[in-house]
């Protein structure tokens, strides 16, 4: 269990709640800062930044830390959505005064029976206080409920949608994964993705792609860099490890050839 610095008391609960669950997905993965960084694309400091409150990660990271922990990444990106909200709000967390503590008190020597207008004044204070109140109060019952329904959505989409693989863009800063090839149970494993069935094919990216380049060099067909990018050179390497294995050659990494890279030996 990683140890964790207290974070921040100014922190909106909305982003105490978001940073919790990325340590969670952090202790669960069980890597260091340096090898999370590696699977993520986002350096070892911006992690550090991220998870002790400092700077609010960006989306991209937190869809990649629920890939990385196993977690639904639907639901941690309503998570994150709301937390920049608050985030942009401002990071203190302000309750409401009662202005009616705070409402002018009369002149020591002012005889109240003599001046009725004070006595009004006091009294529209007093009561425009109290509206303040309710509505602060009904704009907080508001936001927990959205919250309860946004997060409600995003477990329906979940069940009723596929994981989506990214594609390129020219936003995109490059990365290069490191491939750390191990075997269980008879089936190759590079450290990156555990699936067996995604479609890939050009233009796609992400960890699944990058998955597959390690197994493609492995079994002995370069796909180049190994940056999880799925250019003209993965689908090159894709095609002559298709046919060299018997397979359609269609370059695309279909369910068959998954099962080819992980149960296929070295060559």
């Amino acid at each position: 269990m990683s140890h964790w610095r207290e974070l921040p008391a100014e922190l909106h609960p909305d982003v105490r709640h978001l940073i919790v669950r990325l340590r969670g997905l952090k202790d669960r993965s069980e890597l260091s800062k340096r090898r999370l960084a590696a699977k993520t694309g986002y350096s070892a400091k911006s992690w550090q930044r991220y998870l002790n409150g400092r700077s609010l990660p960006p989306r991209e990271a937190v869809e990649s830390m629920a890939r990385v922990g196993g977690d639904n990444p639907h639901r941690l990106l309503v998570l994150h959505e709301i937390a920049a909200q608050r985030w942009s709000e401002g990071r203190a967390v302000t309750a409401p005064a009662s202005a009616a503590d705070d409402g002018p008190a009369p002149p020591e020597h002012a005889p109240t029976e003599h001046h009725p207008q004070g006595r009004h004044l006091r009294v529209a204070v007093t009561a425009a206080a109290v509206v303040t109140a309710l509505s602060v109060t009904a704009a907080l019952l508001l936001a927990v409920r959205l919250t309860e329904a946004r997060a409600q959505l995003a477990d329906e989409r979940a069940g009723a949608a596929a994981t989506a693989v990214a594609t390129v863009s020219e936003s995109m800063v490059p990365v290069i994964y490191t491939c750390e090839l191990e075997q269980r149970d008879g089936r190759w494993y590079a450290g990156l993705s555990r699936t067996t069935d995604i479609l890939l094919s050009n233009t796609q990216m992400g960890l699944e792609v990058a998955e597959a380049q390690c197994l493609l060099q492995r079994a002995g067909s370069e796909p180049g860099d190994i940056d999880g990018v799925f250019g003209p050179k993965t689908r090159r390497a894709v095609e002559r490890m298709q046919k060299r294995g018997g397979l359609i050659v269609n370059g695309v990494i279909d369910p068959p050839t998954w099962q080819a890279l992980r149960e296929g030996a070295p060559r």
